[in-house]
């Protein structure tokens, strides 16, 4: 073939017909996807279905897209390879449904080997079922068993080609990354972020709090979104989106995932997350790469497989979920970070959002690379899925943030220096913060805007200035990264760039 884009109809409408396909079972049921890959289960004491792959983690190194990077006839001809192999082999195919949104809800049709249903129980649990009458939006095909792994997307025609994978995750972000996409098409921005509605008794009657946390992978995204913030009846915290959302021009956040959540399962105990370790300990998970014994005994501490253990979970099992994922107006956004110059948390100007938000800056977990665990990282809006240009994004997110009057902070949930910040110490900050009680002061040895005072919280034992040897030095050291790393974007706008902190 040759090396010009082909025309959608070469990749979309060369993939077979589901319902009159005789290679194809189309929308199975959950039993019967289970059933499919029972060669492959080992059951769990609770009765879940438990899967070890050989890909771990995504591939962001092997993943291309055509409006990023130059594709070729290799990469065209991967395409229509996996196309054909939808078309001769023993397939599944579902229709599944990302977004409620009325302008931001999504069909997507996912194809992958029979014998690999597994991928497509656990995508059955993650989105919910497409409208019936729906043409489908976003296309995928994943061919685990190939003779090399590599991801192709064609963003404008929705279509995605995953060969030699056989990670759930690939799944997933190859319909959430075109639901990001879109949104921004449309004038929002689509973020790799949890959302959350607070609801506070005043003075004044109940007041309505909504939050969105950016983070990467094994940071604490998820838990700090479920958290229930220990607040009492008539209180409540509401978790509504633990990774995906799309922030809209008019304020409100559309949901992605409306039937499951992808939860890390390293470490989890019923103690510090009880929510999500119930949701995780029940028949109606999927666990992946989690060490099962043979008799179903669960060990969620070790890393037998890999420390970037996930678990399935649904919606209606976890306990602070609510039933609806879409929120209706973002009054604060929080950045998450694990970088130990950091405070516990800052408080930042629209400029210095779009800073945290370019800066993207943590530790790398073993979520994202686990041969880089442990190692700085830094990721474009703690987004390793943007498609197009980044400074674009950074300038759209300080746009929309302004316009809206949102407060944006950056929380550290690592540690300061060697003090460990830990779960609850963050969680009495968010409790501030949701209330806005919480008096603000600039900290002179960092330029830093921070609490004065937190109560239940000895905020002054923080100090980035008591905890980090030589602070100066490394404060200037890493002020010098961060503005040779912003210089490599050349579409973003001067003023974010001299609100470097």
């Amino acid at each position: 073939m040759s090396d010009s884009i082909p025309a959608t109809h070469q990749l979309v409408s060369g993939l077979p017909d589901p319902e009159t396909a005789d290679n194809v079972r189309y929308n199975p049921s959950l039993e019967q996807l289970r059933s499919f890959s029972s060669d492959l289960e080992t059951t769990t004491s609770f009765g879940a279905p438990s899967y070890v792959s050989d890909e771990r983690s995504r591939n962001a190194d092997k993943t291309k897209n055509n409006v990023d990077d130059a594709f070729d006839g290799e990469d065209y001809r991967l395409m229509e390879d996996l196309v054909s192999v939808a078309t001769e082999e023993a397939m599944v195919c579902l229709d599944r449904k990302v977004g409620r949104h009325a302008d931001n809800s999504y069909t997507c049709r996912y194809y992958v080997p029979e014998e690999y249903s597994r991928i497509a129980l656990s995508l059955a649990k993650l989105l919910e079922p497409a409208d019936p009458d729906a043409e489908p939006d976003f296309y995928t095909v994943q061919v685990p068993e190939w003779d090399r792994t590599a991801i192709r997307i064609l963003p404008e025609e929705g279509f995605t080609a995953v060969a030699g994978s056989d990670y759930t995750g690939e799944a997933k972000k190859s319909f959430l990354r075109l639901f990001m996409l879109r949104a921004k098409q449309q004038g929002g921005l689509g973020l790799h972020a949890g959302s959350k509605q607070v609801e506070l008794e005043t003075d004044d009657g109940m007041e309505t709090v909504g939050q969105l946390f950016l983070g990467l992978s094994g940071t604490g995204k998820s838990t700090l979104t479920a958290h229930g913030l220990w607040l009492d009846d008539p209180e409540d915290a509401t978790m509504l989106q633990d990774d995906v959302c799309a922030l809209l021009p008019d304020g409100s956040v559309a949901g992605s995932e409306g039937q499951g959540l992808f939860v890390k399962t390293h470490g989890l105990d019923r103690e510090t997350e009880p929510g999500i370790y119930d949701a995780t300990t029940d028949e109606s998970a999927v666990l992946d790469n989690v060490d099962v014994a043979p008799d179903g005994t669960v060990d969620f501490d070790s890393d037998r497989y890999s420390s970037n253990g996930r678990a399935i979970i649904q919606r209606e099992k976890l306990s602070s979920a609510g039933a609806d994922i879409d929120l209706p107006e973002v009054d604060q956004i929080f950045f998450i970070t694990r970088q130990p110059a950091m405070p516990p948390v800052a408080k930042l100007s629209p400029e210095e959002a779009a800073v945290a938000f370019m800066l993207g800056e943590s530790i790398q977990t073993s979520a994202g690379d686990p041969s880089a665990a442990g190692q700085s990282i830094r990721v474009v809006g703690t987004n390793p899925f943007i498609i197009g240009s980044e400074g674009e994004e950074g300038n759209r997110f300080r746009d929309l943030i302004e316009d809206l009057d949102v407060d944006c902070y950056v929380l550290n949930t690592g540690s300061v220096g060697s003090r460990d910040v830990g779960v609850e110490d963050t969680i009495t900050l968010l409790r501030g913060i949701s209330r806005g009680t919480l008096e603000w002061e600039t900290d002179e040895a960092t330029g830093f805007t921070v609490p004065a005072s937190v109560s239940g919280l000895d905020i002054d034992e923080f100090a980035v200035s008591e905890n980090l040897d030589d602070y100066e030095t490394t404060l200037a050291a890493l002020r010098d990264e961060r503005e040779s790393y912003l210089d490599q974007f050349d579409d973003l706008d001067d003023d974010i760039v001299d609100a470097l902190y």
